[in-house]
């Protein structure tokens, strides 16, 4: 079957891990969860969390005053150097997209709490999106479009269709995308445990357990992820085929429990992509842990793609928000270059295609879903290397 699509030439990661993608692939491949337990994020002093948080000791301080702005543009260097060690050269018009839903937490938290609003003009346009954007753009020259996206845990994956519709249409010849998420504190903590959906008091593997009895949400995670989309290098990871958006318009919260606006985004999924659903291999899922989405996921894994196996990273690197289905789609394409997909073991009794640990990759296309809060369906289509 021929099949044409955006290659990803470029890969870089900032996660709980550490630093770069290797402390990623190699994080995963360990089989040991990028959390731990944390102090100072838990609702009451003194109290600790779990949560794979990235650290504060691997950034720049000359790109940015917040681990935030650090992240984005230490994943985003990554990638670009990584997709120039691949035979990439920028063309004249390189975009940028940005995924983010809480952009500089740490920053508006100081400047409400302890700066009562009062800023050097400088020290406040560091708090606007637009500025690591601007930063980034005259870092590398890059004369492009440069846009946010903001799709809640669906982003990386909005990011990734908006970055394949531009280079489709003519209107970019590269696009740099980075989905960033470093947005854990107290109080977001504590509310997604209200909520029902965060676990924080026990360990990953006890907790989260996509699509296996016994698990009870997810852990929480940070992330900043970058990809370089361009056909023109020697050696890319793997090929964005196409994908779907769609929205519940239900629930702030809930799925709709027809599940028909998360059943037919697969489908236009494979449609946009051109692909049948009997050629897919594996189903990357969004995978929470949460009854819920896994439910949800798993009726369309057992409805649409019955030789289909599945797996899920957020055991691993948790739940990393804005910034999930990047860090994810970053696990397909390393896979598809290493030969190896990290899976996380299987810990209890759970459906029958659930991956148990790192398996070697077999030939097919992947389908990467992700499922964010309010009801914004996504899921692309992966290949490997042309």
């Amino acid at each position: 079957m021929t099949v044409q699509g955006m290659p990803i030439c470029g890969i870089g990661v900032v996660s709980g891990y550490g630093w770069g993608r290797e402390p990623l692939w190699n994080g995963l491949m360990s089989g040991k969860p990028a959390a731990s337990i944390v102090s100072g994020l838990a609702e009451h002093p003194g109290d600790t969390v779990w949560a794979a948080c990235v650290s504060d000791d691997g950034g720049d301080l000359q790109d940015g005053p917040s681990r935030f702005a650090q992240a984005m543009r230490a994943a985003a260097r990554e990638a670009i150097h990584d997709a120039a060690d691949r035979g990439w050269r920028p063309g004249r018009r390189v975009g940028l997209l940005h995924a983010v839903v809480l952009g500089e937490v740490d920053l508006w938290r100081e400047f409400y709490t302890t700066r009562g609003g009062s800023l050097s003009v400088h020290d406040y346009l560091a708090l606007m999106p637009s500025t690591p954007m601007s930063t980034f753009m005259q870092e590398y020259g890059f004369h492009g479009p440069a846009m946010n996206v903001s799709a809640m845990c669906a982003s990386g994956n909005a990011g990734l269709i908006t970055a394949k519709s531009w280079l489709d249409a003519g209107i970019v010849d590269d696009v740099v995308f980075v989905a960033t998420d470093l947005s854990l504190t107290p109080e977001n903590v504590s509310h997604f445990v209200r909520l029902g959906v965060a676990i924080a008091d026990a360990e990953p593997f006890d907790a989260c357990r996509p699509f296996q009895q016994g698990s009870r949400g997810f852990i929480m995670g940070e992330a900043s992820v970058s990809f370089v989309l361009s056909s023109r290098a020697d050696r890319p990871y793997a090929t964005t085929l196409g994908g779907a958006m769609s929205h519940d318009a239900y629930h702030v919260t809930s799925i709709d429990p027809n599940l028909s606006q998360i059943t037919a985004c697969f489908e236009d999924a494979l449609e946009n992509a051109r692909v049948p659903a009997s050629a897919v291999r594996y189903l990357n899922a969004h995978g929470p842990g949460t009854a819920q989405c896994d439910r949800a996921e798993a009726a369309v894994l057992d409805r649409l793609f019955p030789e289909t196996e599945v797996y899920s990273v957020k055991p691993m690197t948790g739940h990393c928000q804005g910034a999930a289905s990047a860090v994810e789609v970053a696990v397909a394409a390393l896979g598809y270059d290493r030969g190896v997909l990290p899976a996380p073991p299987v810990v209890a009794p759970g459906h029958p295609r659930l991956l148990d640990g790192p398996s070697q990759v077999a030939d097919g296309i992947t389908v990467k879903s992700s499922l964010g809060m309010g009801g914004h369906n996504s899921v692309i289509v992966l290949a490997p290397p042309a």
